[in-house]
């Protein structure tokens, strides 16, 4: 077996090198202590993050959205209002609205 060879392909661990290091991302996330990168993809690889990420999406989007308006009484549904039908029931014909705030839930937390 050559070492050398095996060395272009494995990186060392005792040595690990960030590559995020000086860029734009690392003003506003820093550096991870091993080195490895990590964004939302690799996160969500994680079984914790994961599982996080899914039961916050879900509660939330599981609640009720109403849109309320201001009135002398005090407050009513806005059951007009343009953006009533694209929070409450459907905001395209591929998405529910749960699926559409779960998603914008996953988003937010990633």
């Amino acid at each position: 077996m050559n070492i050398p060879i095996l060395s272009k392909f494995f990186n060392s661990r005792a040595d690990p090198k960030n590559s995020m290091w000086g860029s734009a991302h690392s003003f506003f996330f820093g550096p991870t202590s091993s080195g490895k990168h990590v964004d939302e993809r690799t996160a969500m690889q994680t079984s914790a993050v994961y599982a996080c990420v899914r039961i916050l999406s879900e509660t939330i989007a599981s609640l009720p959205l109403h849109i309320y308006i201001r009135t002398e009484k005090g407050k009513e549904k806005a059951l007009d209002h343009p953006l009533y039908s694209i929070l409450h029931d459907a905001p395209n014909d591929e998405m529910t609205s749960f699926v559409f705030r779960e998603t914008l839930m996953s988003h937010l937390l990633l």
